[in-house]
C-alpha cells in the first residue's frame, strides 16, 4: 500500500477523515505557496494536493482557473514547481499529491515527469483527463517510483466505467462530488451517496471526495451522512482566501488560511 492510501487507512481505522487542502503552485507567489504548505502541514493537513498551473484546465472552476493564469503569467511551469517542491520537501510531513492534466505530462515525457516528481518527494498523482485505456501503463510507471495514481470517478460515469476504474485503481479513488468544474457550491450531487455505497460494496478502495466542498458546515454534513469517504479535498475555499493577497498582507493571509484549516479540522475530529 502506498503512502497516500496508508494515510487514509490510518484515519479510517481511527474513525476519522483526512483533510486534503488543494493549492495552485505559485499562486499568488512561490514564496507564499511554500509558506502556506508549511503552515497547512503544521495545522494538521493530512495530505496536500498541489496543482501545476495549466492554461486549459477543463476540470477547474473560475477561481482555480484564475489562480493558474496568475501563476503562468508569473512564469510558473513544471520546472518551477519541481524547484518549489525541492525547497519544501524536508520541511513538511504531509504527503504531496500532484494534480495536473495529461498534455503537459506528455509534452514533458511520461517517464521523465513521474521520475522527476518522485525525486522531490511527491507521493501521489491525479490526472483528471487521463484516458482509462492508458491507466495501466501510467500505474506501472508510478509504482516503480512509489507514487500512487489516484483515478477519478464522476457522478455521470457509467456503471461499466466505474467498475473498470475500480478494477484498475491501485489504492484510493477520487470521487467527484458534483458535475461540472471545481468551485464553491452549497450542496453535493445526489448521486454521490449511491456511488460511495457502490464503491464500498464492490471493493475495499478508499475514497477521497472533492469538487465543491468549501465550508465546515458542508464537511460536517458529509461526515454525518451515509457517505463512506476517507478523505475530503477542499480547494476553491483556500484559493478564495489567497485571492485577497497583496504584498502588504501576507502574514494576515497565512493566518486566515490557518484559521480556516483549523475550523475544518474541528468538525473532522
Amino acid at each position: 500500500m502506498n503512502l497516500i492510501s496508508q494515510v487514509l487507512q490510518e484515519k479510517r481505522k481511527n474513525s476519522q477523515c483526512a483533510l486534503i487542502p488543494f493549492l495552485t503552485a505559485g499562486y499568488p507567489s512561490v514564496e507564499l505557496t511554500i509558506e502556506t504548505l508549511c503552515m497547512l502541514d503544521k495545522r494538521g493537513a493530512d495530505i496536500i494536493e498541489l496543482g501545476i498551473p495549466y492554461s486549459d484546465a477543463l476540470a477547474d472552476g473560475p477561481l482555480i482557473q484564475r489562480a493558474s493564469k496568475v501563476a503562468l503569467d508569473n512564469g510558473i511551469y513544471i520546472d518551477q514547481v519541481l524547484d518549489l517542491l525541492s525547497k519544501v520537501e524536508s520541511r513538511i510531513d504531509a504527503p504531496i499529491i500532484i494534480f495536473t492534466y495529461y498534455n503537459p505530462i506528455l509534452v514533458r515525457g511520461l517517464s521523465r515527469f513521474i521520475r522527476e516528481i518522485a525525486q522531490v518527494g511527491v507521493k501521489g498523482l491525479i490526472v483528471p483527463d487521463l484516458p482509462i485505456e492508458e491507466a495501466d501503463y501510467v500505474i506501472r510507471l508510478c509504482d516503480d517510483c512509489k507514487i500512487e495514481l489516484v483515478l477519478f470517478i464522476s457522478p455521470i460515469s457509467s456503471k461499466n466505467r466505474i467498475n473498470n476504474i475500480l478494477s484498475k485503481a491501485p489504492g484510493c479513488v477520487y470521487l467527484v462530488s458534483s458535475t461540472g468544474v471545481t468551485g464553491i457550491r452549497k450542496s453535493i450531487n445526489s448521486e454521490v451517496s449511491f456511488l460511495s455505497n457502490h464503491i464500498s460494496l464492490k471493493t475495499d478502495k478508499l475514497v477521497m471526495l472533492g469538487f465543491g466542498i468549501s465550508s465546515p458546515t458542508q464537511v460536517s454534513h458529509i461526515l454525518k451522512s451515509t457517505l463512506d469517504v476517507s478523505g475530503i479535498v477542499i480547494g476553491s475555499a483556500f484559493t478564495k482566501i489567497l485571492s485577497n493577497y497583496s504584498n502588504s498582507n501576507a502574514s494576515e493571509i497565512i493566518e486566515e488560511l490557518g484559521s480556516f484549516c483549523c475550523n475544518i479540522q474541528l468538525v473532522m475530529m
